[in-house]
């Protein structure tokens, strides 16, 4: 299942199986090009190993009414599932969101999730998050108007309708907060970028300032980044390239102050170059918290007058930063 933004945790509802003649769900399915053995979970934590033979599947379980997530391989879907449901599925693994469809009691409810994932799929998630500010507020209330009309089906049960309005509130509600990050981080394009005072590994401290007349490109991590290492061989790659050009590699550390000793060891061990410095106090550091990074990596370009190219720069992994640097270093 592909998912365009993050969502925090599926809310559970519960509710007694009123009008039920049954304690338990039955779910079957028809799974082409499958695996032989798929997984209910919730929030992560297994529900319940289901066993596939031929394609097809049938087996029972007591829930919780509420969301849950239906694993095939290395694919999954949401699942909305109540007691009493009878809930049959087919599915092609091979067109995997594209090919669901349920049937049975239940139904409605999980065929609109599926309709969700391609609707969300289809969504231009990079033009919605460049546009300005205005076309962004005009596209973000018709997808949102949007989405709500569709719980007005009348086939919906009120226990859906109710958690699949939680469910967007948080979904568009955090689309809505990266747009505005995003916002005031392009804000700080053009403007003087601010200044800082760190330990440099090679010995004593250094500032902003002290690189005047050439480009900085700035790397904001940690050595517990995974994200940050994977930069690595891709920001050494960058710096052979560039090196004789007039821009410096500074790469800071937002490690904690008692990491100093790990972040020069992995300094020393990974071999990396460039200005090594650490920040003076981890995320709280001012020139972060000016900046508003709230996730690493985070890489910055800044111009030999101490101005903001780029508050969010491409990374190193990044075809485009070729295409920056090139442009800019003539």
């Amino acid at each position: 299942m592909k998912k365009l933004f993050l969502v925090a945790g599926s809310l559970l509802l519960t509710s007694a199986a009123i009008g039920q003649s049954k304690d338990y769900v039955t779910f079957s399915a028809n799974i082409a090009n499958g695996p032989k053995e798929a997984v209910i979970t919730s929030r992560g934590k297994l529900v319940k190993k289901l066993t596939v033979n031929n394609g097809v599947l049938k087996d029972t379980l007591k829930v919780k009414e509420g969301l849950y997530e239906f694993h095939v391989g290395e694919e999954y879907t949401d699942l909305y599932l109540k007691n009493g449901y009878d809930l049959k599925l087919k599915m092609d693994v091979n067109q995997f969101d594209e090919s669901i469809v349920y049937e049975g009691s239940g139904s409605p409810e999980n065929n609109f999730l599926a309709q969700q994932v391609l609707a969300d799929e289809k969504l231009d998630f990079g033009g919605l998050m460049a546009s300005n500010e205005t076309d962004f507020n005009t596209k973000y209330n018709e997808i949102l108007k949007t989405n709500l009309a569709g719980l007005e089906d009348k086939k919906l049960s009120t226990a859906f309708v109710t958690l699949q309005k939680k469910q967007m509130e948080m979904k568009y509600g955090q689309l809505k907060m990266m747009y505005d990050q995003t916002l005031q981080t392009k804000k700080m394009n053009n403007t003087l970028a601010p200044s800082f005072d760190y330990v440099n590994y090679k010995g004593g401290k250094s500032k902003l300032e002290d690189f005047r007349g050439k480009y900085v490109y700035i790397d904001l991590w940690a050595t517990w980044c995974g994200p940050c290492r994977a930069e690595i061989p891709f920001l050494k790659d960058v710096e052979k390239k560039y090196h004789d050009k007039n821009i410096v590699f500074m790469s800071i550390s937002i490690d904690k102050q008692t990491d100093m000793e790990k972040w020069k060891k992995m300094i020393k061990d990974k071999e990396l170059g460039g200005v090594q410095l650490f920040a003076d106090n981890d995320w709280n550091s001012k020139f972060v918290q000016d900046f508003k990074v709230t996730g690493i990596p985070r890489f910055i370009l800044i111009d030999p007058n101490g101005k903001v190219v780029n508050a969010d720069a491409p990374r190193p992994s990044s075809p485009e930063l070729a295409t920056v640097f090139d442009k800019l270093l003539k």
